[in-house]
């Protein structure tokens, strides 16, 4: 068993436990994915990957687009070839699109070269987050209220498989990171017992 020393510092500890492994962030658009996901690398001293924009870069296509051009099924396919190239890249913290973690065999490659972290919170902070996009094609419905409570009942017993639960609330990014980075060191430590 690695225990830190106390020179250490809880941030040097975690990445020390990582190893290669990466540190990807699951859950519903408007979790906060990305932002919290800057701010936690940062924290790291890691690089960030947002995969959404990974794989807008790889198409050359925005996401609206490919969702526009070529539907879903193709979009989740290009998700999961990108994520698996990206999970042999870390470690890092990498953002997934909210649909990612839907994926079995996504799944499987995060098990194995990361450590999953679902940002979970409640339909009404989802809801407040995202209508301040417009860029979100899962919700171009008449009831995006309805969409997103089905993804809600949907998706929320797949990303309760994570690693780690963190609640993502109104609160400073700060106060989630700062959570993430301390449930993290003890999931770690108690991985390398």
């Amino acid at each position: 068993m690695r225990v830190p020393s106390p020179a250490r510092s809880t941030e040097s500890a975690v990445v020390e436990q990582l190893g290669k492994r990466s540190i990807v962030l699951v859950g519903l658009m408007g979790a906060g994915k990305s932002s919290v996901g800057k701010r936690l690398a940062a924290r790291l001293s890691l690089g960030f990957v947002d995969a959404d924009t990974a794989i807008e870069q790889a198409a050359g296509l925005t996401i609206p687009e490919i969702f526009a051009r070529h539907g879903e099924t193709s979009f989740r396919d290009g998700e999961r070839r990108v994520i698996a190239r990206l999970l042999k890249e870390g470690p890092q913290v990498l953002a997934t699109g909210g649909g990612a973690y839907m994926n079995e065999e996504t799944r499987t490659a995060i098990r194995s070269s990361g450590v999953s972290v679902w940002l979970r919170a409640e339909f009404e902070v989802l809801m407040r987050r995202v209508r301040r996009r417009s860029d979100r094609p899962l919700l171009k419905t008449e009831d995006p209220e309805a969409t997103m409570r089905r993804l809600i009942d949907e998706r929320y017993p797949v990303y309760a498989e994570a690693d780690i639960t963190i609640q993502s609330m109104d609160v400073a990014h700060e106060v989630v990171v700062e959570s993430i980075v301390r449930t993290l060191s003890d999931h770690l430590a108690a991985r390398n017992v």
